[in-house]
C-alpha cells in the first residue's frame, strides 16, 4: 500500500511495535529491515504489525519522528528559554550536537539519505521532525531574546540556520566522511563555544 494513502493506527501494542522497528531499522537499515524481523523483535505477529503500520515506510517515518521528538522534548525540558543567549545558546549547541553525532542520529540520517531518491517522503519527514523543528524553536527563542533587547536580528530564519551550521563546523564533515566517529567533550565544547562567540559577535545587542 502506498505510504501516501496508508494510515497509522494507534493501540495497546503501538509502542512495542515501534521499539522493535527501532532496533531492526538501526541495525539493518531501511532496505535490509524485514517485516518478519521487526515483528520478531517487537514480540508481535505480522498481522498485528500490519494492523498498526500497513506500509514499511510509515513505520520507519514514525520511528524516526518519534526519536527526533523525544530529543526535542528533552531539550525543551532541560533548557530554560527565558535565560539570555549567552546561557541558552551553549546548551542548545551541545544538545543539537549530542543528537547529531549520536549513533541514533547518524543511522537515521544515513537511512534517509540513502532512500531519498526512491522515497523522498522519508527525507521530508525526517526534516520536518528534526531540523525544521529545531529551526522553528530557534527562531522563536531568537525573536523573544531580541524583544528583551539581548539580540539584534533582521532575518530570524537565516540567523537560526547560521547558528546550527556554526555548531557543525569541522565535526560534521569528518563524521559524514567517516574520518572520525567519536568526539571528545573538549572537541565538542571547542566548536560550540566558537559558534556562540561568532553568533553573538554578529547578532549581540
Amino acid at each position: 500500500m502506498p505510504a501516501s494513502t496508508a494510515t497509522v493506527r494507534r493501540g495497546r501494542k503501538f509502542d512495542q511495535v515501534l521499539e522493535g522497528a527501532r532496533e531492526v531499522f538501526l541495525r539493518d537499515g531501511f532496505e535490509g529491515a524485514s517485516v518478519d524481523d521487526i515483528a520478531r523483535a517487537a514480540g508481535v505477529s505480522k498481522a498485528t504489525l500490519y494492523s498498526y503500520f500497513p506500509d514499511k515506510r510509515l513505520l520507519f517515518m514514525e520511528m524516526a519522528t518519534n526519536q527526533c521528538q523525544l530529543q526535542a522534548d528533552e531539550a525543551l525540558m532541560t533548557i530554560d528559554l527565558t535565560q539570555p543567549p549567552s546561557v541558552v545558546l551553549p546548551m542548545v549547541g551541545h544538545t543539537f550536537l549530542g543528537f547529531l553525532l549520536s549513533d541514533m542520529g547518524q543511522r537515521v540520517f544515513r537511512i534517509c539519505v540513502a532512500e531519498a531518491d526512491r522515497f523522498p517522503e522519508l527525507g521530508m519527514q525526517f526534516y520536518q521532525s528534526g531540523p525544521m523543528l529545531m529551526h522553528n524553536e530557534m527562531k522563536a527563542y531568537l525573536r523573544e531574546a531580541m524583544e528583551r533587547g539581548e539580540l539584534r536580528i533582521a532575518d530570524f530564519a537565516l540567523a537560526a540556520d547560521q547558528f546550527t551550521e556554526l555548531c557543525k563546523a569541522d565535526l560534521w564533515t569528518k563524521l559524514v566522511l567517516g574520518i572520525q566517529v567519536d568526539f571528545s567533550e573538549a572537541e565538542i565544547a571547542r566548536v560550540v563555544e566558537g559558534a556562540v562567540a561568532t553568533f553573538l559577535a554578529r547578532y549581540g545587542a
